[in-house]
């Protein structure tokens, strides 16, 4: 099979490249030409027909990615498709199913056949799950079932993974000689992958054998995403030398990925303080040849606890604004607890309000709905005013719930309404945009 990188690099515009540009209101050509350079990857997968095509990098909307799944303590299948269903119901782009808790194959499949969003995953949590069932102890994992399993998990439908290829005993040299850090690690699989290395003294597989990870990827044109495994989980951690050393060997990797005829993005940072997010993500790009990044959060600040869905939020729209492309949401229980239904919903709400402030900026082109609004709002035409809302169905709940005396104004002023008087004042002199009566 032919990946998506491979055709548009032949000149070919496949129908998931015209499916992207009818969504995304462009020329196809130009996204093929993207898809050739590996500036933009077209995340589908062959086996789910009904499945939609979604693209993600240089020049397109930033995306948002909702993640869910099981762990030892919680563990129940018909809530984890619910939260997949409530994640796409809501506006999701893409979603990551990433349990470690229960029957991981019927998990993945039953969250597969209950959405028809691109799904991703994390292959090394199932890896080293099961790993540690059979003998107790995770660090004897086997790297041909790893090899195995991320096969079979390709093969059930899954169209992009987080693969930590990027950890290698260069990276941890680096980790060791900084003293370790603040925050510590926090990436699951990064964690455990680091923790192998250490009790088997030998290097990461997936590092060593780059070359058949991707072969892998491209027999299912899946898009490989390479892991974040040492982000930091700290402000005080970020642009480490070990985060920094991750970070480097990933774009490399992005750029061999992409000779070899893969579909490359690339994942960072975790925490990072606002004033250090546009230097990231100008780094990443640089460094990768422009491959889209996949962003985590991020995190400003570390003491948002209960509200880390507005700390992200934050962090994602100055991350949208200066070339991210694809945003993993976080939810109000981030630090703290497994979310719920609820947490899966508002984590997808704030991140799309998010990556529609860090758009508007970056393509100031796109302004228009921004303006209609606007206008809907100046003159107080609130049943126009929802269409061009992120999210008319909670305006309108405020809207009934506290009812005015008069329909044209608000509860906010009454009778005292500034859009009510400048009107009365102004509005023989509107040029342009004028709305009728």
């Amino acid at each position: 099979m032919k990946t998506q990188i491979e055709l548009a690099g032949k000149g070919i515009v496949t129908p998931q490249i015209k499916c992207v540009a009818e969504a995304e209101k462009q020329d196809a050509e130009s996204i093929r030409a993207r898809v050739a350079t590996g500036e933009i990857v077209i995340v589908h997968h062959p086996g789910r027909p009904n499945q939609k095509a979604v693209g993600i990098g240089t020049g397109l909307r930033t995306k948002v990615n909702a993640s869910i799944g099981t762990s030892s303590d919680i563990c129940d299948i018909e809530a984890e498709v619910s939260k997949a269903e409530a994640a796409q119901e809501e506006g999701a782009d893409t979603l990551m199913e990433l349990s470690a808790g229960g029957d991981l194959d019927a998990i993945r499949r039953s969250v597969l056949a209950g959405v028809d969003l691109p799904v991703g995953n994390v292959p090394l949590y199932q890896a080293f799950k099961e790993t540690a069932l059979k003998y107790r102890n995770p660090a004897k994992l086997d790297p041909e079932f790893l090899f195995d399993l991320i096969e079979k998990q390709l093969d059930d439908g899954i169209s992009f993974m987080a693969i930590h290829c990027g950890i290698n005993r260069h990276s941890l040299e680096r980790l060791r000689n900084q003293g370790y850090r603040y925050g510590g690690l926090v990436s699951k699989g990064g964690t455990f992958m680091v923790a192998w290395m250490d009790a088997n003294n030998k290097e990461n597989p997936l590092y060593e054998q780059f070359d058949r990870v991707c072969a892998l990827m491209k027999k299912y044109d899946a898009v490989l995403s390479l892991g974040n495994g040492i982000r930091a989980g700290a402000i005080h951690d970020s642009h480490d030398r070990a985060q920094m050393a991750e970070m480097i060997i990933n774009c490399e990797l992005a750029e061999l990925g992409r000779e070899m005829g893969c579909q490359m993005m690339v994942e960072g940072p975790g925490h990072v303080p606002l004033d250090e997010i546009k230097g990231n993500i100008m780094l990443q790009k640089r460094m990768s040849g422009n491959a889209p990044y996949y962003v985590l959060g991020p995190l400003p600040l570390d003491t948002g606890a209960g509200y880390d869905h507005v700390t992200a939020a934050i962090g994602a729209a100055s991350s949208a604004r200066y070339g991210a492309d694809l945003i993993c949401y976080i939810t109000p229980a981030e630090h703290l607890a497994l979310p719920n239904e609820a947490d899966v919903r508002e984590g997808v709400r704030t991140t799309r309000l998010a990556v529609r402030i860090g758009d508007v900026a970056k393509y100031p082109d796109r302004r228009e709905g921004e303006k209609l609004a606007a206008l809907a709002r100046r003159d107080m035409r609130w049943e126009d005013l929802e269409k061009y809302l992120l999210f008319p169905d909670k305006a309108k709940q405020i809207r009934v719930e506290r009812e005015p005396e008069n329909a044209k104004t608000c509860t906010m002023c009454g009778d005292f309404c500034a859009m009510q008087k400048g009107m009365e004042v102004f509005e023989n002199d509107i040029k342009g945009d004028k709305i009728s009566k």
